[in-house]
């Protein structure tokens, strides 16, 4: 079951009601209505707030598809350079883990950290999975 708008990162709950009027209420919904350029144009039009952060909101419930990436392995991810499906799958694993612990240390993102197999699980999902988004 695909995640509510109002969890993803960077959603705030006055964002969440654009979304909402524009009957968008989930992740898989957010994908659906932002596939291309031209349809994250119209919407952002639509809702009066800029591309970019429709192309932003739309990466992350990308991400979301992946089992595993909740809200603070995904500000991790973000923060190692990972913002979409596509990117997380051209990872090696044991690179972007030791990446997200150097990260952690330094700028303390999350309580704990996602384990090796976790990231080796993630990059797998991020590989099989069908591409959403067009760029």
């Amino acid at each position: 079951m695909a995640i509510t708008v109002l969890k993803l990162k960077g959603m705030s709950a006055e964002l969440g009601g654009l979304f909402q009027g524009k009957k968008i209420f989930n992740a898989d919904q957010l994908l659906e209505a932002a596939t291309t350029p031209a349809a994250r144009k119209i919407l952002a039009e639509q809702m009066g707030i800029s591309v970019q952060a429709v192309l932003e909101l739309a990466n992350r419930a990308d991400l979301a598809r992946v089992k595993g990436i909740g809200g603070v392995f995904s500000d991790l991810l973000e923060q190692a350079g990972v913002d979409t499906i596509a990117e997380l799958a051209k990872r090696r694993a044991d690179n972007l883990y030791a990446k997200l612990v150097e990260l952690n240390k330094e700028k303390s993102l999350a309580g704990r950290l996602p384990t090796l197999s976790a990231v080796e699980d993630w990059i797998a999902q991020a590989k099989a999975l069908p591409r959403k988004l067009e760029y």
